[in-house]
């Protein structure tokens, strides 16, 4: 076990970011249980998925915001993976729960024809999950070499993942109502941008190996950490909202509901 000496205002800056973390997931877990009502039955599903989705990173969020704050001691935070350290495994625990949830999310609103969507599912799911349990190995490894071993092994279903996304999906796209293409189009964008900045967290403690283990670095890491996970999951959950509404209202719903 290590330590990091954070400053007052460095373990407040991440205290007030986790708090922000825990409680945009909440509210975005609410927001899309009380919008049941305004979308067609046959795209609740996606709704429940982004609830469970912003439910389960809520929780996480809590276990991480009270590890920070028990593995914090006379200006030291401890880290590791010894009793009493920060725990960074709450996060992969977290990410091989809600991005397998989150592919599926996108193929539950389109409201695809069974076959082609049970098709997407069962390559997305398991892609999504070997990408974040291939990528928790070099999180925690200690040096370059094993941390870029498992960080090439994780890129691989990510990029399977991009080819389905952007050339499978594409295909089914077409029989979509006016404005949802485009706007799958954006969500797709927002999820590349968002998942990019996993892989930049991982790759800066390799690039500048000297201040891997700074206080610097581990605060901006989890800051990225946290900025990446409120897009990906509250501002993706309701562009999945917004889908579902844009697709009800074009299949006859009112417009008011």
């Amino acid at each position: 076990m290590s330590s990091i000496a954070l400053t007052d205002g460095q373990f407040g800056l991440l205290y007030n970011v986790f708090s922000f973390g825990l409680i945009s997931m909440l509210a975005c877990t609410v927001y899309t249980l009380v919008s049941q009502s305004r979308v067609l039955p046959k795209y609740r599903a996606a709704l429940v998925m982004s609830s469970m989705v912003t439910f389960i990173a809520g929780y996480h969020y809590m276990r991480i915001f009270n590890s920070f704050h028990e593995s914090f001691e006379n200006g030291s935070l401890k880290t590791g993976t010894g009793q009493g350290a920060f725990n960074e495994a709450y996060r992969y625990v977290d990410w091989i729960l809600t991005v397998p949830l989150l592919l599926v999310e996108v193929i539950a609103v389109l409201a695809l024809a069974k076959a082609a969507a049970s098709s997407l599912i069962s390559r997305l799911v398991p892609a999504s999950a070997a990408m974040i349990a291939l990528g928790y190995p070099g999180e925690i490894a200690t040096d370059n070499n094993t941390k870029i071993i498992w960080g090439v092994l994780s890129t691989l279903p990510f990029l399977y993942i991009l080819y389905v996304l952007f050339v499978e999906l594409s295909k089914s796209l077409e029989r979509q109502p006016d404005g949802v293409a485009a706007t799958v189009g954006r969500l797709r964008l927002l999820l590349i941008a968002t998942w990019g900045v996993y892989p930049i967290s991982y790759l800066l403690p390799i690039i500048d190996s000297a201040n891997a283990a700074s206080a610097g670095a581990f605060v901006n890491r989890q800051i990225g950490y946290t900025i990446a996970d409120v897009l990906a999951k509250c501002v993706f959950g309701l562009t999945i909202y917004k889908i579902a509404k844009m697709k009800s209202v074009a299949e006859g719903m009112k417009d008011d509901h």
